[in-house]
């Protein structure tokens, strides 16, 4: 009987977590972890964090690490959405937006910037707000690019360091209940990053 349940076969975000922890055996998982979270600031659907909790559970003595590496390839990465804004933006930058549902948002998101500067980017950084969409519309609005760089840089790793704080300090008792309850865990944290982008598309 115990076999039956090990044939049963695993949703996506198990099967995902499991393959990170096969990469964090392998020299390649904190390269992994940059990639993703570089593409993620700009096109990539698949937010780093899931990846960051993988590694970080695996060596908690090494969350810290994780946490830097996910906030440097995630601040270069809005550096490259920024890019794309700036000086692509009808071409390669218009289309992402408008593959995520978002094309209707971007007048709403220059007066956030209008109104709130640099707090609209800390906003969309920390939070599962689209941060992909901040970052390739401060570029097509001409954002002061160092601010810019400054103030991600600062959300996301408030961001990724927070989760590592957790895995460092609290290791063994958040694996074991992350273990127990990945599948709830789970859906909270995709009705999260659903809300960030409901939250954009339909209140701002």
């Amino acid at each position: 009987m115990a076999g039956l349940s090990d044939a049963r076969p695993k949703g996506l975000l198990r099967r995902l977590y499991d393959v990170c922890m096969e990469w964090l055996e392998s020299p390649y998982g904190i390269y992994v972890l940059f990639v993703i979270a570089f593409a993620e600031s700009s096109f990539f659907p698949l937010p780093p964090d899931v990846f960051l909790i993988a590694l970080c559970m695996g060596l908690p003595k090494k969350s810290f690490k994780y946490a830097a590496v996910c906030a440097v390839g995630s601040t270069l990465g809005g550096a490259f959405g920024y890019g794309l804004g700036l000086w692509a933006m009808e071409s390669i930058g218009q289309p992402i937006v408008n593959w995520y549902g978002l094309s209707d948002k971007y007048t709403q998101v220059q007066d956030l910037y209008q109104k709130y500067d640099a707090l609209a980017i800390f906003a969309a950084g920390f939070t599962p707000l689209p941060y992909k969409l901040f970052t390739i519309t401060a570029g097509a609005f001409h954002i002061d690019f160092v601010k810019f760089l400054g103030v991600s840089l600062l959300s996301r790793s408030a961001r990724f360091f927070l989760v590592a704080a957790c895995l460092f300090f609290f290791g063994a008792p958040v694996k074991r209940y992350i273990d127990k309850y990945f599948n709830i865990l789970s859906i909270v944290f995709l009705v999260l990053l659903i809300a960030g982008f409901v939250v954009v598309k339909y209140l701002l």
